[in-house]
């Protein structure tokens, strides 16, 4: 046996171990055989396998042949980091002692040779040949490459301080971690005093005073080279954990000052810190410093920033002049807080000032809003602010008008026509139409349409028909097309299943009611094409796109069933009903009484006067906390009398239940004059998990505006689910169409925004700037009503922290009420306005009262 074989066969085993051990105890000539037969294996091994599929699971054996028989120092770089042998996975390769041992049968300078080109070929800090590099580096001893990718992974390998003492790399590589992009990501998550990078450079400065000024004037040369606050989380934490004292930060003052315009906050709050710790700074530097803090939008830091500044002035009033140009910084900002802060300060100091800094305060009092201009006013002269007109500059847009519904597209007329939207998701009305469409033609042609269709069928019965063996095989029927497509292939022949409609429904009690009626309307018409009794035509097909079916349609469609001699479906029927409008039609009523078929009798009653009652819509909201989330649950609920009709029963007065519903856009369309039933049926499918998202959109809502019937609790709540989402502009051009119509229940849907946002479904800054946004566009009243309504569920109790966007909120609700010339006071709003505090909520609070409660005139 050749060398070769040998070494193929342990390869082919996959053996490493047997390989390393095999291939340094060959000659120099078997060598030589080994090598030059090596890489065209590859091409055999390759040839085995598909080309997707990778050799990792021979990557170590064949890495472990090529460093012991390849002859120059870059011939073995290429081949151990060979694409070939890169793991799909990209975990570590875990074969580094075993290389070390067969490279160590080479001359010295060679593996230095190979230590350099490995580094040299790192890619990343987490370069699979990171082990291999740092061992060979470390076992050679020459000098550290200038490589960034080497100094990011060696950071992320180094354990604790022992560790690093015996590092030969540690002396090399220290500087450069303070220099290298990369680094401080691949340690922003370190904070293990014992096992970290960071506890060990901790220590060591603490024991070796010669170390502790480098790793100081490197966190700084690091802040100042620039980054992300992810970038810099590390040295942040390793400067604090340095502890420095006054008199190691006053060198480097400047340098600190330059953090504070444009660093990441945490950097910035760290060099201030520092700052205000130093008593010997120039009085320019300090101006510069204050300036630069107070400019910043983080108001944490601007708050910082005051302090300091007002720290110095009591300690040395001759600097009061000098801080009149940063408080008038301060003046221009978006928080009212802030600006009474400046504003209180300006004041406290103004007798230390000179002229040239009143002046400087004089000039920018037009900055502030009016009641702070007036007290700054008081002190410092100059033109009195006026005291504006709220209603100033104010010209609502008028709101918009309805528009009239359309005429319902005819059904589908052709075999040709319907086949292209049987691959498609399709809207609800073109559902409607192949439904009608369907019935239409199989009644009209049995075997004329049964032929025609069969060619299309091939292929699409499997999915619904196939034996147990098919894995893509439905079992339960749970949307329309499963039902329209098994009643083609029954039509045709291709798969009859007699009795299908009684097997593969689902299990109708855990169905949502909507859901229900479409399937039991899908699967009846399967039932009609089994049993040969398809009516001429669907009694349910909306005449409109709002859903609605005329009267005097739904009495003409009855009139071609009684005269064909056939009986309507019952679900077909009981949908019609859902469908017929509000308004009486006498004469629709008259030729209703004529028809003689139970139908048409139940239909007469109908339009007579015996219209459906609209069910009471409750909304119940719990919240649970098992162990591991909280979970909420938003469940309505709805009551009607019974009307004897099963599925209308099922409509009205059942509670509608959570689902992952497939027809969703079709429900409004199913109760086109009853909006609080689509309304509370669609709120049952509100609240979803953080991987589905939203089931209920801009559609769905724009579908309920053009509803009729009287709106209620469900509709408010899904208009303010969907204004509560800032990825769905359009719900304000819904509100806007409710308004225009006198829909839009103002108040109800203010209680139930606040019950969205305490039950954290969403945040109240969306919500504010969906409602600004419709008051801008004419619905200030409404908008008024809608917060008045919300304010007193969402003002916390005294002692309790606001929620997030409550500022906002209120200053909106301020704006409208003054655009409204609103009165009576709000006694949640009056309290708030009450506290002690100067806070932005406060300040907005009191404004709110202020209007709410001022005289006429």
């Amino acid at each position: 046996m050749t060398a070769w074989e040998e070494i193929r066969g342990l390869i082919d085993r996959r053996d490493a171990h047997a390989v390393a051990v095999r291939i340094v105890e060959l000659d120099e000539e078997a060598r030589k055989e080994v090598a030059g037969l090596l890489p065209g294996y590859l091409k055999t091994l390759r040839g085995r396998r598909e080309s997707w599929e990778g050799l990792d699971d021979y990557a170590e054996v064949l890495r472990a042949a090529g460093a012991g028989v390849l002859t120059g120092a870059a011939a073995v770089a290429t081949w151990l980091n060979r694409r070939d042998f890169t793991s799909r996975w990209g975990s570590p390769y875990g074969d580094t002692e075993r290389i070390m041992a067969i490279l160590a049968t080479r001359p010295a300078e060679w593996r230095a040779d190979l230590a350099g080109r490995l580094v040299l070929r790192l890619r990343t800090g987490e370069d699979r040949g990171l082990p291999l590099a740092l061992a060979l580096l470390r076992a050679t001893g020459i000098e550290v490459p200038a490589h960034d990718p080497l100094v990011v992974g060696w950071v992320s390998t180094v354990g604790g301080l022992p560790a690093l003492r015996k590092d030969p790399l540690f002396d090399a590589m220290l500087p450069r971690v303070f220099e290298v992009q990369g680094v401080g990501r691949a340690l922003q998550w370190e904070n293990d005093p014992a096992r970290s990078l960071l506890g060990a450079l901790r220590t060591l400065a603490a024991k070796d005073g010669a170390r502790r000024p480098m790793l100081l004037q490197g966190c700084v040369r690091r802040f100042l080279l620039g980054g992300s606050a992810a970038e810099l989380r590390f040295f942040v934490r390793l400067h604090e954990a340095l502890d420095p004292a006054p008199h190691e930060i006053e060198p480097h003052a400047r340098d600190y000052l330059r953090l504070l315009p444009a660093a990441p906050g945490p950097v910035a709050e760290l060099a201030l810190r520092h700052l205000r710790g130093l008593d010997g700074l120039d009085p320019f530097d300090l101006v510069e410093g204050w300036e630069s803090v107070l400019f910043r939008p983080e108001r944490k830091l601007v708050r910082a920033g005051l302090t300091w500044l007002d720290q110095r002035v009591r300690l040395s009033p001759e600097l009061a002049t000098s801080i009149a140009g940063p408080l008038a910084l301060v003046f221009a900002a978006d928080s009212t807080e802030l600006q009474d802060r400046a504003v209180t300060l300006a004041i406290k100091h103004a007798s230390r000032m000179d002229d040239e800094g009143r002046d400087v305060i004089r000039d920018a009092l037009g900055t502030l809003p009016p009641d702070l201009g007036r007290r700054a006013f008081a002190v410092f002269g100059g033109e009195e602010p006026a005291e504006p007109d709220p209603r100033d500059g104010f010209a609502p847009s008028p709101l918009p008008q309805p528009d009239a519904p359309r005429r319902m597209p005819d059904p589908i007329g052709s075999v040709a026509e319907m086949v292209p939207l049987l691959d498609g998701s399709g809207d609800w009305q073109e559902w409607e139409r192949l439904l009608a469409g369907f019935v239409a033609l199989v009644h009209r042609d049995r075997e004329s349409t049964a032929a025609e269709l069969k060619p299309h069928l091939v292929g699409r019965y499997e999915r619904l028909y196939g034996g147990d063996y098919h894995w893509n095989r439905v079992d339960r029927w749970d949307q329309v097309d499963h039902w329209l497509i098994g009643a083609m292939c029954s039509l045709s022949g291709i798969a009859p299943m007699r009795g299908a409609w009684k097997r593969k429904l689902p299990d109708t009690r855990r169905l949502c009611p909507p859901h229900l009626l479409l399937l039991h309307r899908a699967a009846e018409i399967q039932m009609a094409v089994e049993e040969d009794v398809v009516p001429p035509l669907l009694l349910s097909t909306p005449t409109l796109t709002t859903g609605h079916v005329a009267a005097a349609e739904l009495v003409t469609r009855l009139e071609v069933i009684e005269a064909a001699g056939v009986k309507p479906l019952a679900a077909d029927l009981q949908q019609a009903l859902l469908r017929l409008p509000r308004e009486r039609d006498p004469n629709a009523a008259e030729r209703a009484g004529r028809l003689s078929s139970p139908a048409g009798r139940l239909v007469a009653r109908r339009l007579s006067g015996a219209r459906f009652e609209d069910p009471v819509v409750e909304v119940h909201w719990s919240r649970s906390a098992p162990a591991y989330s909280t979970e909420v649950k938003l469940v309505p609920s709805l009551h009607a009398p019974a009307t004897g009709l099963p599925l209308v029963d099922r409509m009205f007065a059942a509670s509608p239940r959570h689902g992952d519903e497939v027809h969703l856009s079709w429900w409004p369309s199913m109760f086109p004059s009853h909006r609080e039933v689509a309304a509370a049926h669609l709120s049952g499918q509100l609240l979803r998990d953080q991987w589905r998202g939203p089931a209920v959109g801009p559609d769905h809502l724009r579908l309920l505006a053009g509803l009729d019937g009287p709106p209620g609790v469900a509709v408010s709540l899904v208009l303010a689910h969907v204004l509560g989402n800032p990825d769905m502009p359009e719900a304000v051009d819904v509100l806007l169409t409710m308004a225009g119509r006198g829909d839009l229940q103002a108040a109800e849907l203010g209680r139930q925004a606040a019950a969205l946002v305490g039950y954290d479904q969403v945040k109240l800054l969306h919500l504010t700037a969906a409602l600004e946004s419709a008051s801008r566009q004419g619905a200030h009243e409404e908008v008024w009503t809608a917060i008045a309504a919300a304010l007193p569920l969402l003002v916390p109790q005294a002692g309790r922290r606001p929620r997030h966007g409550l500022t906002e909120f209120v200053a909106l609700a301020a704006t409208t009420a003054a655009c409204c010339r609103a009165r009576g006071a709000i006694p949640e709003i009056e309290a708030m306005a009450a506290r002690k505090g100067s806070s932005g909520l406060l300040r907005e609070a009191r404004r709110l009262h202020g209007l709410l409660t001022a005289k006429e005139g």
